[in-house]
């Protein structure tokens, strides 16, 4: 049975919910870590001998195996609640990075990527769907703003980590001990706010909100199980937009580092700092694009995030100021996070919030597609192309201008589906 909160009484039905956001924000925290990986990249080439595309190897995989947690979890949770699922996923996530530390030979990358890769990057998956669904139910009447809140600690979380791995690693000749300090925090911070998750319970409705009133960002009228989703043209519409813009902001994340060393000359700390400030944009514009979504509407904001993207990719390989390199990329990160931030409103909008957490996360496997495809190719091209980011990053700047053929095609579903309750009608 899916774990509910005890009835706080008729006059306060919503009482403690803004507390499960600190929770759920603490808890991304922890998962956002892996937005820091850039600065692992010429310490593990410098200690093992291994190539850019060895190194970011790990970080592919634990971004390639996040649906599979997500789609796990998400299915748990719709039945069990999101505390066990997020405590289960938390637990392994921080087990995965802990054991990471094990690595310490170069033909032991194979044990980098099953640990930190495949387990960090199951757990991460779980736990991170947890809150974006548990959220999405007690605030019908933010839902865009709040699915933004729940995902912005996730962007946030590099802004910590890097330069706290940074001078870890800059005391040490082993690198990967640093992965045992950093995933106790981890698991400190996962287990204190995933205690407290809760679904609200039967019958929960805002006092005096009035759904679906104004605005442009207007839910469909009927609620979708998972099945019934993956029968609609519109799943698969929107997970090829998430898809493109993680794989086109991906791209740059997991360069960052290296990148801005390469275009701007800048040393590696000062390289590392801007990892951690392009962070912050990461998860603001988790919470701006979905707040600026529920007034647009949801495609008009995806079209946004792609255009951005593609501008600034184009100008990217050529801004040898750090400031202009630094704008510019901090405006990627700012729609990369967007489009996690916006996906799960929108997600709700087109299929209903009871099957929230199965149906997007089953999307999440957009997140491993492009996470995978983004770096594997900015990698490859740049290798290819005699170490240099001007073809990799004008074909990630193609990709997202051919991806603005999306969103303007993808309209709400109609049937199947069952009619949608009136607490579960979102507006702005």
């Amino acid at each position: 049975m899916a774990q509910t909160a005890p009835d706080p009484g008729t006059s306060t039905p919503t009482r403690g919910r803004w507390n499960l956001v600190v929770a759920a924000v603490l808890v991304q925290l922890a998962l956002g870590a892996v937005y820091a990986w850039s600065v692992f990249n010429k310490p593990l080439q410098q200690q093992f001998g291994w190539s850019k595309t060895e190194a970011v190897l790990p970080f592919e995989v634990a971004i390639g195996t996040i649906f599979i947690g997500s789609l796990i979890g998400g299915r748990i949770q719709d039945r069990r609640g999101p505390r066990p699922v997020a405590l289960g996923g938390g637990v392994l996530y921080a087990v995965g990075n802990m054991l990471a530390s094990l690595t310490s030979a170069e033909d032991q990358l194979w044990l980098l990527v099953l640990t930190y890769g495949v387990l960090g990057g199951i757990g991460l998956g779980a736990a991170y769907i947890t809150p974006i669904a548990m959220l999405a139910k007690w605030f019908p009447d933010r839902r865009g703003l709040i699915t933004g809140i729940a995902v912005a600690g996730f962007g946030f979380g590099a802004v910590i980590v890097a330069p706290v791995a940074k001078s870890l690693l800059n005391g040490t000749a082993d690198k990967t001990s640093v992965f045992l300090p950093l995933g106790i925090a981890y698991l400190v911070a996962i287990l204190l706010g995933a205690s407290l998750f809760r679904n609200p319970p039967a019958g929960y409705q805002v006092p005096g909100f009035t759904p679906a009133v104004g605005g442009r960002a207007v839910a469909g009228t009927r609620v979708y199980t998972l099945g019934e989703a993956l029968r609609t043209p519109q799943w698969y519409l929107l997970t090829a937009i998430l898809t493109l813009n993680v794989a086109c902001g991906i791209a740059l994340i997991s360069q960052a580092s290296d990148a801005a060393e390469a275009i701007t000359g800048a040393s590696a700390a000062t390289a590392a700092t801007l990892v951690g400030v392009f962070g912050l944009f990461n998860g603001a514009g988790r919470v701006a694009w979905a707040w600026l979504s529920d007034r647009t509407g949801r495609m008009p904001a995806f079209i946004g995030m792609l255009l951005l993207q593609a501008i600034c990719f184009f100008i990217l390989p050529h801004a040898a100021a750090i400031g202009l390199f630094a704008v510019l990329a901090a405006l990627v990160y700012l729609a990369y996070g967007g489009g996690f931030g916006t996906m799960p409103a929108t997600a709700a909008d087109y299929f209903g919030t009871p099957n929230a957490g199965a149906v997007y996360g089953a999307m999440i496997v957009a997140w491993s597609i492009g996470g995978v495809v983004g770096p594997l190719v900015t990698a490859v091209l740049y290798e290819a192309s005699g170490n240099s980011y001007t073809l990799p990053f004008t074909v990630i700047a193609i990709v997202a201008l051919v991806g603005l053929i999306l969103p303007p095609i993808t309209r709400l579903p109609t049937r199947p589906g069952r009619p949608r309750p009136h607490n579960e009608v979102t507006g702005p």
